[in-house]
């Protein structure tokens, strides 16, 4: 369970650290920031996303002028992996440039998370896979083509050495490798993500879990951007490695993401709601649980004389019936009776067998 605190900490560590806290009372495993360069992530000319213009206070505001405020410094991030550490929390962010990706090395993170904007960034892929981390691989606005062609890169990343020279015919040969998806089943994740914020329910469409599942044979979970809880609940239902949501403390502050968030409360409920989820799914198996054994002699029935029967009688249609508890011959056996004679006298509502 990630807790996605992003970039509602706008800009402010005290504000990043509560985040954490939330994080942690709430039972998340992780907590996921983003690590960035303004200058390296967006053109300054660049304009906001519709969402982040509705999310935020100033419309003429550059998406370059808003990131930047966002900015968090090595110290920064030195500073909140140390409390995450004293929290007993795992720190995760994703890396939007090479620089941020060798920093978040420096710092020895245990893993990497690829946003969905960066799956068709070939070199930052390739940087990020050669570190040889774990991946957690949004798959947001990608068709099945283009998550393929993201793996590829991220195969070569991991099975060949760095001599070898990067090429689209190299990433295909890799991803096709025995090595490759070996690398790939032991360290990639691939999470499911529609990028709107929030994103319509309607147009979670849950089921490209499953075939992301079959068509890459990988661990699957979600990056739920959605509002409420349900639809991550049901992506935990569906059997979800990862659930990814994001946290702020109040969906009213100004920011490109806190409005698609979870208050601190919801996010609790959440966990809650997805911890039960994970342990209902049990088994594949169908058989009956522990619970209802003591249960089958009570609820199930047995053959019972519907009036009273004399030795020689015929049972018949009216004479015999089912009735709980269970004891005598199963009702699955009623038609084996029809038709033979009793052996001995049953009193109305006796057990035949």
């Amino acid at each position: 369970m990630i807790a996605e605190a992003g970039v509602n900490h706008n800009g402010s560590l005290p504000l990043a650290k509560k985040l954490v806290e939330t994080a942690v009372t709430a039972g998340a495993d992780l907590v996921k920031f983003q690590t960035f360069k303004t200058d390296r992530l967006v053109h300054p000319e660049t304009p906001k996303a519709d969402y982040q213009k509705k999310a935020t206070s100033r419309s003429r505001e550059t998406q370059w002028q808003m990131l930047k405020k966002l900015e968090m410094s090595e110290a920064a991030h030195r500073e909140l992996i140390r409390f995450c550490r004293q929290k007993g929390i795992g720190f995760l962010s994703s890396p939007f440039d090479e620089e941020s990706v060798d920093l978040l090395v420096k710092l020895k993170v245990r893993a990497l998370k690829v946003p969905s904007g960066e799956i068709t960034n070939a070199p930052l892929l390739l940087k990020m896979a050669r570190t040889g981390l774990p991946l957690i691989l949004s798959t947001g606005m990608a068709t099945l083509e283009e998550i393929e062609e993201a793996l590829a890169v991220i195969a070569f990343g991991y099975a060949r050495s760095r001599k070898a020279s990067p090429s689209l015919t190299a990433f295909k040969e890799a991803f096709l490798s025995p090595e490759g998806q070996r690398a790939l089943t032991q360290k990639v994740t691939l999470l499911h993500c529609v990028t709107e914020y929030p994103a319509p329910a309607d147009q979670m469409n849950l089921l490209s879990m499953d075939v992301l599942k079959e068509r890459f044979g990988l661990a699957v979970g979600l990056s739920d951007h959605s509002a409420g809880l349900s639809v991550a609940v049901a992506a935990a239902a569906r059997g979800a490695a990862v659930i990814e949501k994001h946290l702020t403390l109040d969906r009213s502050m100004k920011g490109p993401d806190h409005s698609a968030s979870l208050e601190p409360k919801e996010f609790s409920e959440l966990v809650r709601s997805i911890r039960r989820a994970e342990s209902a799914l049990g088994e594949p198996v169908k058989t009956p649980a522990r619970c209802e054994l003591k249960n089958i002699p009570i609820v199930r029935k047995s053959l019972r004389a519907a009036s009273v029967i004399r030795k020689g009688d015929v049972f018949n249609e009216n004479n015999l019936t089912s009735m709980r508890p269970a004891g005598g011959a199963s009702p699955m056996r009623y038609w084996e009776y029809l038709g033979k004679k009793a052996k001995r006298d049953f009193v109305a509502g006796e057990k035949v067998s």
